[in-house]
């Protein structure tokens, strides 16, 4: 991984480099092929969470020395901890961290920066990365060489954990790779990049302002009329080491589609929601999904923000574009949102090389074809 060369994200290959040089690792179990994304690294859990009185961010400290330095009544931010190696029990609205099992050691030049898994947004599990003496979550330092932490909140539902699960992965970038708004025009452009069914959407129907802009589908286009879901405030807990498990019906209420195609967003209520257009992300390019705040009323539009590359793509350009899941909450008050109105944007970057693999079924990517999809522990309908 040597800084000097191209800018860019690394693909999976320059992460099994990486790997292979302690720039990435862990003093565990090794890192296995499977975590491993064509732009990413899952990263996984350790054996312990920390029950802690509240969320913080480490400033100057480091995060062990920060959870464990008395506050202004005499103690600490942890409340207990527990053992998850062979599982253990995350309360809804309650604050964990958990060390991870993998360490940084990285180069001068490269930073990275980490996001919720797809299947952590869509189960409203709150989680963001933590380095030592960093005032922001998520972000990596360039150069950063410590430990690595998961701040983990579950919204909706009780969730069972174990050691070697991952809930967050990881991006690593080498200096400025984000894409212009020309550049991005001309990618749309070349690429066709926004899909309404199997139609391309031109020039002129795209909102291109420091990102790709999409918006929310409260339509459908199937005949159950259903256009999302909303959690149940009271449910069993969910283990995530299960696959296609739980009845929808126990965790989850349909939104049908009204007459005039709008939808009220109750107060911190959670949906999940799709956007209407269809989006593709060429192998050469990674995306992310960053926050989009509405005007009036403030709107959270997604926990989970990274696309890979090859999403709604495929390796040669045969799949005309995937939908993007919407994981929503409002604030404050009720919001009411319409068919087709912005709703949340995309940035793009490019990749330091082409991924040896992209996504799609291929490498058993769970949500290729997707419209409507809840997390994988839920039975298909």
């Amino acid at each position: 991984m040597d800084n000097r060369k191209n800018t860019g994200v690394l693909s999976c290959q320059l992460i099994k480099k990486a790997a292979s040089r302690k720039r990435i690792f862990s003093k565990g179990a090794p890192i296995a092929d499977e975590q491993i994304q064509p732009a990413s690294m899952d990263l996984r859990l350790g054996d312990r969470a920390f029950r802690l009185v509240s969320s913080f961010l480490p400033e100057s400290h480091d995060v062990v020395e920060k959870i464990h330095t008395p506050d202004a009544y005499g103690s600490d931010l942890v409340m207990y901890e527990t053992d998850i190696s062979n599982g253990g029990i995350l309360e809804k609205g309650h604050v964990y961290l958990i060390p991870l099992m993998e360490e940084l050691n990285l180069p001068e030049g490269v930073k990275g920066r980490a996001n919720p898994k797809s299947t952590t947004g869509r189960l409203d599990i709150f989680a963001r990365v933590l380095t030592d003496r960093n005032p922001r979550f998520d972000d990596i330092a360039s150069g950063y060489r410590g430990r690595l932490f998961v701040e983990v909140m579950p919204r909706s539902f009780t969730i069972k954990v174990r050691q070697g699960q991952s809930l967050v992965q990881l991006r690593l970038m080498n200096g400025e790779c984000a894409l212009t708004d020309s550049r991005l025009k001309s990618l749309h452009g070349t690429s066709r990049l926004l899909y309404d069914g199997d139609k391309f959407l031109r020039a002129g129907q795209v909102k291109i302002s420091k990102g790709l802009y999409m918006s929310v589908d409260l339509a459908g286009d199937d005949s159950t009329k259903v256009i999302g879901y909303k959690s149940k405030r009271n449910s069993h807990v969910v283990d995530l080491t299960k696959r296609n498990h739980y009845s929808i019906a126990d965790f989850w209420e349909p939104i049908y589609r009204n007459s005039k195609s709008t939808l009220i967003l109750e107060p911190e209520d959670f949906y999940i929601l799709s956007s209407k257009e269809k989006i593709r992300v060429p192998p050469s390019y990674a995306a992310e999904m960053v926050a989009y705040e509405a005007g009036s009323g403030e709107l959270r539009t997604h926990y989970a923000g990274f696309f890979d590359p090859g999403f709604g793509f495929g390796l040669k350009g045969e799949v005309k574009g995937t939908k993007a899941v919407l994981e929503v909450r409002a604030h404050d008050v009720p919001f009411m949102i319409a068919d087709g109105q912005t709703f949340c944007k995309l940035h793009f970057e490019k990749m330091m090389e082409v991924p040896d693999k992209v996504y799609g079924p291929k490498i058993g990517s769970s949500y290729q074809y997707q419209s409507i999809t809840l997390s994988k522990q839920f039975r298909n309908l």
